[in-house]
């Protein structure tokens, strides 16, 4: 910039044009070549995502990422931005941002030929080069590449057939900018063709008048798999003149789940100092996602977006604040009852198949938080299941559980309150007997509170392996033995609505 107002000044500066395709190419290979991460904060796309983008932009190409919702697609589009030139100069007044070397508009043509070197200039900063439309039935020709203005005609007393009379659409408008278009299926076919030229020679046509602007574009398209059958397609003509398709994915670790979950989920100040969460809290919420991804009641093809997560911590953050505020209680922890309250974070996020339906989202959402403490309990304790399988008396006495479940076979049981302070709730724990000694045999420096979550887990723990009972009621949890809730006419409730 450095104060070059006009064209003369630019030449004069030793300014070099070029296209968005070549900056942007160019900006990569720099980054490249100085180690610099490209794009910060796109977490488990490091060997597959992340390399494909990269090739597809040193190849010059326009793209379509392709993948589930919640995949970080639109994400990975905005931040391109971060490869463009910092600023870039244009012809005042320009609604096509006319690059003063290859005016392709008629206004920036005219201007160059009337004034020349003291054309006025612009600057254009990489914020303002990004264009983004989500595709929807309802959008036209005209929302796209532009029409007819009869009122410009009119009051510049021009043809409708001359070049000035035009309204840009939002396409033209994007020229020398990145311009993503959501959800491509969802456009109607015929709006679909009209995009045919403006990637493979850049033309646009508005109502067959004779114009040509070679746009300099970077397209980049998401599209969702579940759209092909359910609301539309890409039709085959464009899809051919995407160069690259990018295959998208969720997690393939739920360490990488886990960064991203931290890294996006909106946790208020007030409750980051009142509420402490551990790591067992944040895996079993990941879980979650985890076991729905492969459950028979979700739809798999409709996905489960990583929202699933960050909404579910969210939750389980606010519903300890609740309680605590409720208690009068200056500090607390999330404690697996806390996590009751994730459950319409759940219900929102899934899409269910027949069967699904039949059992209803609240009753899906309790059984997928079921499996997830099933799933992540085996990783902190010993399987259950391997004590359940041995038969003679002799292997069944080293169960690590046996002293907890001839508590409850006892005729004990402990009602837990969901708002129960957490005094309360640690006396509760510790009335349980073995449960205490458990915990320090596989965790001999766990104290405090940490120690009483965990307690609290095995409960939960033993009631997803069928070892005691859980009732979850309106206001509490029950744990009771298996075998007296059935002989008493109970049956195991995994979550009854309020």
């Amino acid at each position: 910039m450095n104060g070059i107002a006009t064209f003369g000044a630019l030449k004069n500066s030793g300014y070099i044009s070029k296209t968005i395709k070549e900056e942007m190419r160019q900006n990569l290979i720099v980054k490249m070549k100085a180690g610099e991460e490209r794009f910060p904060g796109i977490i488990g796309y490091e060997d597959t995502v992340i390399p494909d983008t990269e090739r597809a932009i040193l190849s010059r190409h326009n793209m379509l990422f392709l993948g589930l919702r919640g995949q970080a697609k639109t994400r990975l589009a905005r931040q391109m931005t971060d490869l463009l030139d910092e600023f870039i100069p244009y012809i005042t007044g320009s609604d096509i941002y006319d690059d003063p070397f290859h005016p392709i508009s008629s206004f920036g043509k005219q201007l160059i030929k009337e004034q020349g070197d003291a054309t006025p200039i612009s600057w254009l900063h990489r914020d303002e080069r990004y264009g983004e439309k989500l595709a929807t039935p309802d959008v036209s020709v005209a929302d796209l590449i532009g029409d007819i203005d009869p009122v410009k005609a009119a009051n510049l007393r021009l043809n409708f057939s001359d070049e000035r009379v035009i309204h840009y659409g939002i396409i033209p408008r994007s020229n020398r900018c990145i311009f993503v278009i959501n959800e491509l299926p969802d456009l109607q076919a015929r709006i679909q063709v009209a995009l045919f030229n403006i990637l493979q020679e850049g033309d646009i046509q508005i109502r067959g008048f004779k114009l040509r602007l070679p746009l300099d574009i970077v397209f980049v398209f998401t599209a969702n798999p579940e759209d092909y059958t359910n609301r539309g397609s890409i039709v085959t003509p464009l899809k051919d003149r995407i160069e690259s398709q990018i295959l998208t994915h969720y997690p393939k670790s739920i360490e990488s789940a886990l960064s991203i979950t931290a890294q996006e989920a909106s946790i208020h100040d007030e409750q980051e100092k009142m509420v402490e969460h551990s790591d067992l809290v944040a895996r079993i919420i990941e879980q979650i996602a985890f076991e729905a991804r492969s459950s028979e009641f979700v739809d798999q093809k409709s996905g489960v977006s990583a929202r699933l997560t960050i909404a579910a911590l969210e939750n389980a953050f606010s519903s300890a604040e609740r309680r605590a505020l409720i208690n009068k209680e200056k500090n607390t922890q999330v404690w697996m009852s806390d996590l009751q309250g994730i459950i319409p974070a759940i219900t929102g996020k899934i899409e269910l198949v027949y069967e699904g339906e039949q059992e209803g989202p609240y009753q899906v959402s309790v059984n997928l938080l079921e499996r997830s403490i099933r799933s992540i309990f085996v990783q902190y304790f010993p399987n259950p299941e391997e004590y359940k399988k041995k038969r003679n008396k002799e292997s069944a006495a080293v169960s690590p559980y046996k002293q907890v479940t001839q508590w409850f076979d006892q005729g004990n049981q402990i009602n837990m309150l969901l708002h129960l302070k957490d005094a309360e709730r640690l006396k509760l724990l510790n009335s349980i007997d073995g449960l205490s000694d458990l915990v320090v045999k596989y965790y001999p420096k766990a104290t405090g509170k940490h120690k009483a979550l965990l307690m609290e887990f095995v409960l939960y723990g033993l009631s997803a392996y069928s070892l005691i009972s859980k009732k979850i009621l309106s206001e509490k949890i029950e744990f009771r033995d298996l075998m007296g809730s059935m002989f008493t006419g109970d049956e195991e409730i995994q979550g009854t609505r309020d």
